[in-house]
């Protein structure tokens, strides 16, 4: 499912509008009837119950009148509060604001202080309250009397169904400066908005209708939109069957390069990741005296000794091994509890530009990487980078808070400029690639926010690419069934999740996906 930032969905209107010649007017129809109609799914019937309809001066306004229509023709008692003047709405919302005036529906304009307590009167005893204050243009803070209403909204405790977005989301970031409406479902238009997948706005958008309002396919499919949510059906055409014939060669051999003194997990969890995630013949190559722990923590995995430091970390002297099991095998996986040793870094810069099979980087590699991120260029095959937001500040050089607050945009700029995949993991994670193009992940939970999720996620597309599929879709695909093991782990509490849960539920999330 593809999402449209609020300027493609702009121009999306415009070109149906000017170029088809729908008149404005019927869509703003088409969206306030499908608002209704989602109002009837949940708390059919509408007749006596109490709505109170706020609405702006804009479109989104002109969605609420809509609204407000159709509920009183279904002997729905309403109330409309315009955050203005009548006279300040104009268009295709001003026709339809007329429409319910001659209706003799309640219209309470908010432009002086004696209003606000009839406000807080109605919002107290409506059975539903709709916001149709803002839409998909909004930027900025809310403040003064808007940020008022918001407040009053939120503080209701009602049933709140948002018009297309919640008013004080950014429809492209999520993100909130101040305060927004919380709605507890959201129909938006058209196409999705990334903004409602995206925390915090997610957060505020509760569940989500998409709906059509009639806007040609062919307008939709004729826009370069590449933002992408990923859904269980997009995974499900990835995943190839496996042959009732197949052998553990045929799934694909893997390497895993990690772990130092202290960090022997790291290196275990993303090893068994990739085994939980399919992968057919997996060796972890680790500093020497990490051999005996993991030979006891993976009975199924092989173990590979390599030259180490003092401190127990990878030494210079490995990095030709570790490239002679590169070329051995069908993918890598780099980084992982590899410490963050000098010596090592620069081992793993090394390997990075002379390993010649795919590389899935992550961890202490990425690190490796910071200020050196051009030598990416050099990679034989399109690398996978899986940066936490922390990662991401270190190898951008902006702050967290920068990173968090334009997720996509940060890492579509970033795989633009590494000319690599990057993977920025968290809260909805973002999947993007060197040509601009945008996953979202809708899978996962809170419960994954704790130590060796990543780790396991690294493992899991390793695993993917070595049993054939492209770095692409495996990275895709890999973030989708990491949520999704963490969403069936937490079916047994999500607080107290541990990383091994989560790896262990990997093959019922892909059976869930696939059915084998």
């Amino acid at each position: 499912m593809r999402a449209a930032t609020a300027n493609e969905m702009r121009e999306i209107d415009r070109i149906a509008i000017d170029d088809y010649g729908i008149p404005g007017a019927v869509l703003m129809e088409n969206a306030g009837v499908a608002v209704v109609r989602q109002l009837e799914t949940i708390m059919e019937p509408l007749s006596e119950r109490k709505f109170c309809i706020f609405a702006g001066k804009g479109n989104n306004g002109g969605d609420g009148y809509v609204i407000a229509r159709h509920i009183a023709n279904q002997g729905g008692k309403v109330k409309v509060f315009l955050l203005g003047e009548k006279e300040a709405v104009s268009g295709d919302a001003r026709i339809n604001l007329d429409i319910i005036e001659r209706m003799g529906i309640d219209i309470i304009e908010i432009n002086n202080d004696r209003v606000w307590d009839k406000v807080k009167v109605a919002a107290t005893f409506a059975d539903c309250l709709v916001d149709a204050l803002l839409g998909t243009g909004f930027r900025g803070e809310l403040s003064g009397d808007m940020a008022q209403l918001i407040d009053i909204i939120n503080a209701a405790g009602k049933l709140v169904i948002a018009v297309d977005i919640p008013s004080g989301v950014d429809a492209d970031t999520g993100r909130i400066c101040g305060n927004a409406v919380r709605a507890t479902h959201t129909v938006t238009f058209g196409l999705p908005k990334p903004g409602i997948f995206l925390y915090p706005g997610a957060e505020y958008a509760g569940e989500l209708a998409v709906a059509d309002i009639g806007i040609p396919t062919a307008i939709v499919a004729g826009q370069n939109i590449k933002q992408n949510i990923i859904m269980a059906d997009t995974i499900r055409t990835i995943l190839p069957r496996r042959s009732p014939a197949a052998h553990k060669g045929m799934a694909g051999r893997l390497a895993v390069v990690a772990g130092s003194r202290g960090l022997s997990g790291a290196a275990a969890m993303t090893a068994e990741g990739a085994l939980r995630a399919g992968a057919g013949l997996i060796t972890l190559a680790a500093p020497a005296s990490l051999q005996d722990v993991l030979a006891v923590k993976l009975t199924e995995v092989m173990t590979r000794p390599l030259a180490e430091t003092l401190a127990g970390a990878i030494s210079q002297e490995a990095v030709r091994e570790i490239i002679s099991l590169a070329s051995a095998n069908d993918v890598m996986a780099i980084g992982p509890g590899l410490g963050r040793h000098e010596e090592t870094a620069a081992a793993v810069r090394a390997v990075i530009v002379a390993a010649e099979c795919p590389l899935v980087i992550d961890a202490d590699a990425l690190d490796a990487l910071a200020g050196y991120t051009d030598s990416l260029s050099d990679c034989a095959a399109l690398p996978v980078l899986t940066p936490h937001p922390g990662e991401m500040a270190r190898l951008t050089g902006l702050s967290i808070q920068a990173v968090n607050a334009d997720r996509v945009n940060v890492a579509r700029q970033a795989a633009g400029e590494w000319g690599s995949i990057v993977v920025l993991k968290g809260a909805r994670t973002v999947v993007a690639f060197p040509d601009g193009e945008v996953y979202i992940n809708t899978s996962g939970n809170a419960g994954m926010a704790t130590g060796g999720t990543g780790d396991a996620l690294t493992g899991i597309i390793a695993g993917l690419i070595a049993q054939g599929l492209s770095s692409h879709d495996a990275a895709v695909a890999g973030v989708y069934i990491h949520g999704l093991a963490g969403d069936v782990a937490a079916a047994a509490g999500m607080v107290g999740m541990a990383a091994t849960d989560l790896i262990k539920a990997v093959p019922a999330a892909l059976y869930g996906i696939k059915g084998y």
